[in-house]
């Protein structure tokens, strides 16, 4: 199978919510655009949340059904995580003279409905994280914030092995997943 013919199969999965697909894009795509943000005046934090609105953009672009990927879609990630960095940057006046030129390359501007689209997603993640419970919550945040590894999350969770802690956080990514999109109305508050 060709590179092409392998990142159309993940944008196909992609739109049908395929978790192997979701999860070959971010383990092959997501430490560059870390990079990217790190080094130019981010946070680890910063990569996360950026790289996320990357993949809800990208999302909702394959949702459409018209969706066509004219470039690799490392590139297509980098330009849409690039633009909004960028644009997250210049709201918080925190631009390094040194990336200024990259908006010459990147527009940095963005349609207004599909800003407050990603702000409502958000707040539907964040609603869907508050309703999760114990101890899915703790879990995630554990591995995902705190940045433990599955040994370190099995002893603190009593679990008996890293697998198992594993098989766990995949349940609690499941869970978050149905109480996202049984609250989630594209262009709805």
């Amino acid at each position: 199978m060709s590179a092409e013919q392998d990142e159309k199969s993940l944008l196909n999965g992609l739109a049908k919510n395929d978790r192997r697909s979701v999860e070959a894009i971010y383990a092959g795509h997501y430490s560059m655009i870390q990079s990217m943000i790190i080094n130019n005046n981010g946070s680890a934090d910063d990569a996360r949340d950026i790289f996320q609105e990357a993949m809800i953009v990208l999302y909702e672009k394959v949702r459409s059904g018209s969706f066509e990927l004219h470039c690799q879609l490392k590139t297509y990630i980098y330009s849409v995580a690039r633009r909004l960095w960028l644009k997250r940057l210049k709201q918080a006046q925190r631009i390094n003279p040194e990336i200024d030129g990259l908006e010459e390359t990147v527009s940095v501007e963005e349609d207004l409905e599909s800003h407050e689209l990603r702000s409502q997603e958000f707040q539907g993640i964040e609603k869907a994280l508050s309703n999760l419970g114990e101890p899915c919550k703790s879990l995630l945040e554990a591995f995902y914030l705190q940045k433990k590894n599955m040994n370190e999350i099995a002893d603190a969770f009593g679990y008996t092995n890293a697998d198992n802690a594993k098989n766990q956080k995949y349940k609690c990514l499941i869970r978050l997943r149905k109480l996202f999109f049984a609250n989630y109305k594209p262009g709805k508050p």
